[in-house]
C-alpha cells in the first residue's frame, strides 16, 4: 500500500467518512475512492456494492483485476429517549452491531439502572450533539414523544445527512410536526426524509414489537443506501 493512500485513507477513518482502497492487483497501484466519488461501468458497480455491504472484494473488469478494501464507520444509533422501547432496543441493536446511545434530560428516566452498559446523556439533545456531532453513518429515532425535547434532534439529524431519522407518533401528530420543523428552517425535502410513524408496518404493539421494527427498519435504510428510496413502513 502507497504511503499517501494509507494517511488519506486513516484520514477519512478519523472522520467517520467511508472509503475504499482500490488496488489493481497486476500493477500493484491503489488509490482511495470516497463514497460518492464518480467512478463508472462494471467497476462503479462493485464499488457501490462494496460500500453499501461494507465487504471487501476482488473483483475483474475486462481481464483487469482490482481489490476493494471497504473502510466502514461503524454504525451509531442515537435514541432521544430513555423509555420502555429504548429498554428493549438496546440489547438488539448491540447484538445487530450498532454502537447505541440515549439522550433524555428526564433524569427519572435517563438512570444506569435502566439502561447498564448504554452510553447515556441526561441531558438535553443541544448540548449533547454539539458535543457528539451526528453524520451520514448515524440513525436518529426521536421517541420521547415531547417536541421540546425531539424537535432539535430531529432537525440536527437532518442538517447532518444521518442515514435514518424516524420519529414516533401518529400521522396527526407527525402532520404537527412538520410544520414545527418547517418553522424552524427544514425543507420539504429533509422532512420527507423522516419515517414517521416510525418502523417497518409489521402490527408491532408491545414496546419490545416496536423496537424489533425500529432496528428492522435502520437496518433496512442502512443496507439499501444508493438504491433510491425505500418505502416507509409504520408503526402506531
Amino acid at each position: 500500500m502507497d504511503l499517501l493512500s494509507l494517511k488519506a485513507l486513516n484520514a477519512e477513518r478519523r472522520a467517520r467518512r467511508a472509503a475504499i482502497l482500490l488496488t489493481e492487483l497486476k500493477s500493484d497501484t491503489d488509490r482511495i475512492v470516497r463514497e460518492g466519488d464518480v467512478v463508472t461501468g462494471e467497476l462503479g458497480e462493485a464499488v457501490r456494492k462494496a460500500f453499501r455491504t461494507g465487504i471487501s472484494t476482488s473483483v475483474d473488469v475486462d481481464g483487469v483485476g482490482y481489490f476493494l478494501n471497504v473502510a466502514l464507520p461503524r454504525p451509531r444509533l442515537v435514541v432521544v429517549g430513555a423509555v420502555h422501547i429504548s429498554q428493549a432496543l438496546a440489547p438488539m441493536a448491540k447484538v445487530a452491531g450498532f454502537d447505541m446511545e440515549i439522550v433524555d434530560p428526564r433524569t427519572a428516566f435517563a438512570t444506569a439502572e435502566r439502561f447498564p452498559h448504554v452510553p447515556l446523556h441526561a441531558e438535553w439533545p443541544e448540548p449533547v450533539l454539539q458535543s457528539r456531532p451526528l453524520d451520514a453513518y448515524t440513525a436518529l429515532c426521536a421517541i420521547t414523544h415531547d417536541p421540546k425535547i425531539d424537535d432539535f434532534a430531529l432537525k440536527a439529524a437532518l442538517d447532518a445527512g444521518c442515514f435514518y431519522v424516524g420519529a414516533l407518533g401518529s400521522r396527526k401528530t407527525h402532520a404537527a410536526r412538520v410544520q414545527r420543523l418547517l418553522e424552524a428552517g427544514a425543507s420539504g425535502e429533509q422532512i420527507a426524509r423522516i419515517h414517521a410513524p416510525i418502523g417497518l408496518d409489521i402490527g408491532a404493539v408491545s414496546p419490545q414489537e416496536i423496537a424489533v421494527a425500529i432496528l428492522a427498519q435502520v437496518i433496512q435504510v442502512f443496507r439499501s443506501r444508493g438504491l433510491g428510496s425505500v418505502e416507509k413502513g409504520r408503526v402506531a
